[in-house]
C-alpha cells in the first residue's frame, strides 16, 4: 500500500505528535508498505529527503507558537507528488495547511482520507492572544466542519473520542492508541552506560532520580513537580529531579527553582536528541508528570516500555493504563504525588513488578498500533468502493425518473 502522511510537524521538531507519526511510519515500512511524509520546511532540516520519503513545503512559524510551523503553499506540488507515488490512502495528522492539502489530494485521486486527532486544542488556546480571541466553542465548530469530508478518524484515547463526540463529529471514529517501538526502549543499557549518564549530571549509582520528560510548556504543569520537591527531599534528602526538554516555560520554571532554593536538586537538560531519549528513562528511578493536557500519554508508555514505574496526573488515559501498582499510580493532589514517588523509591525493581509491566507491553507495541491502523485503512477503502458502486446506480435511477 502507498500511504501519504500529511503533517505540519515532524522531526527535527520535537513533540509527541512527531514521535507518533515517526512510529507509525517506521512500523508501516517494516510491514512492507511505502510511506511518504508531506510536511513543513524547518531551519534544522534539509528541504527534501527523497531517500527517506520526506517532502517539505514552504512554511512560516505558527502565530504565538513559533516552535511549530504552518505551510503557506504547495498544494499543486502535493497533488503532483501524490499522483507520482500512486497513493492509496491519505492520512492527515493536522487540521491546518497540510491537512487541507491532504484533503485536496484525496479528492483529486479519489482515495480515502483519514485523520488522527492529536491535539486537544482547548488546552492550548492561551497561545493565541492569551485565549481572548479563540474560545472552546470556536474549536468545536472548526473541528466539526473539518471532519465532514473525512472518511475515518483515529482517536488516540477515549478522552479524544469523548471530545470529538461532544463536537458532534459523525465521521466513523476508531480509538487506536499510539504504539511504542519496543525494540528501542527494551534494549537495556549496561550498568556502565547508565552510570556514565548519571555522572554527567553529578549523580551517583544510588542517587534517587525522578525524570520529567516533555516539552516545557505551561500546560505540562511542571511547576507542580518542582513545588513537590521540598516534601520529597524531606523524606529522601538525596533525591534529584531531572527535567528533560525545552520550551517557552523554561525561564519561569528555572526562576521557581531558584526561589525555592532547589538548585542542588533540580536540573534542566534542554532539548535532547530523540535517539537519546531511551537512555534517560533507563538511568532514572521513577517517571513523573503533572500534565493534565495529555491526549495519549506517549511518555507514560515509553517509561513503561523502559521498565520504569510512573507517577502521573490522573486522567481518563491513566485510568486505562494503570491497572496495577507495578505499573504506577496516578494523583490529583500534591501529597499523593509525594507519596507515590516515595513508595517507588523505597520499593525498587522486583521480578514480580517487572513481569507485570512486560505483560502490558504487547497492547502498546508499535506493531499492534500499525496493524490496527492498516485495518482501518482497509475498512475505509471498502466503504469508499461500496459508495462508488452505489452512486452510478443512484444517478441512473434518477435520470430514468
Amino acid at each position: 500500500m502507498n500511504i501519504g502522511l500529511f503533517t505540519d510537524t515532524y522531526f527535527p521538531q520535537v513533540s509527541g505528535v512527531a514521535t507518533s507519526i515517526k512510529t507509525l511510519r517506521d512500523e508501516l515500512i517494516a510491514q512492507g508498505h511505502h510511506v511518504y511524509i508531506f510536511t513543513t520546511t524547518d531551519p534544522q532540516a534539509k528541504h527534501d529527503d527523497v531517500e527517506a520519503g520526506i517532502y517539505r513545503f514552504p512554511s512560516i512559524p505558527f502565530v504565538s507558537f513559533t516552535e511549530r510551523r504552518i505551510a503557506i503553499r504547495g498544494a499543486f506540488r502535493a497533488v503532483k507528488l501524490a499522483k507520482k507515488f500512486k497513493l492509496d490512502i491519505v492520512h492527515n495528522q493536522t487540521e491546518f495547511a497540510l491537512g487541507m492539502m491532504g484533503k485536496l489530494v484525496a479528492r483529486e485521486l479519489d482515495i480515502p482520507c483519514l485523520h488522527t486527532y492529536h491535539t486537544m486544542y482547548q488546552d492550548y488556546l492561551h497561545y493565541i492572544a492569551n485565549g481572548h480571541i479563540v474560545k472552546p466553542h470556536n474549536v468545536a465548530t472548526f473541528v466539526h466542519l473539518y471532519m465532514k469530508s473525512i472518511d475515518g478518524v483515529i482517536a488516540p484515547s477515549e478522552r479524544v473520542l469523548d471530545t470529538l463526540e461532544s463536537y458532534q463529529v459523525t465521521t466513523p471514529i476508531r480509538v487506536i492508541p499510539t504504539g511504542i517501538n519496543l525494540r528501542v526502549y527494551q534494549q537495556q543499557d549496561s550498568a556502565t552506560q547508565r552510570l556514565k549518564l548519571r555522572e554527567k549530571f553529578g549523580y551517583q549509582a544510588d542517587t534517587p532520580v525522578l525524570l520529567s520528560l516533555s516539552r516545557l510548556a505551561y500546560e505540562k504543569n511542571i511547576h507542580a513537580l518542582i513545588a513537590a520537591m521540598p516534601d520529597i527531599i524531606a523524606e529522601k534528602p538525596k533525591a534529584q529531579l531531572l527535567i528533560v526538554g525545552d520550551g517557552p516555560a523554561r525561564e519561569t520554571l528555572e526562576r521557581q527553582v531558584r526561589q525555592l532554593q532547589l538548585a542542588d536538586h533540580v536540573q534542566f537538560t534542554g532539548q535532547i536528541d530523540n535517539d537519546d531519549v531511551c537512555h534517560y528513562y533507563q538511568m532514572a528511578d521513577v517517571f513523573v508528570s503533572a500534565s493534565d493536557s495529555e491526549s495519549q500519554g506517549l511518555t507514560y508508555d515509553e517509561a513503561l516500555a523502559s521498565d520504569l514505574p510512573i507517577v502521573v496526573m490522573r486522567s481518563e488515559y491513566t485510568d486505562e493504563l494503570i491497572d496495577d501498582p507495578a505499573i504506577g499510580v496516578s494523583f490529583q493532589k500534591q501529597e499523593d504525588l509525594v507519596r507515590g514517588v516515595i513508595h517507588y523509591l523505597d520499593h525498587r525493581e522486583s521480578p514480580e513488578s517487572h513481569a507485570k509491566r512486560q505483560a502490558k507491553l504487547h497492547a502498546i507495541s508499535a506493531e499492534v498500533f500499525a496493524q490496527k491502523v492498516l485495518r482501518f485503512y482497509d475498512d475505509c477503502q471498502i466503504a469508499m468502493a461500496q459508495r462508488q458502486e452505489a452512486e452510478p446506480k443512484h444517478r441512473l435511477f434518477r435520470r430514468r425518473d
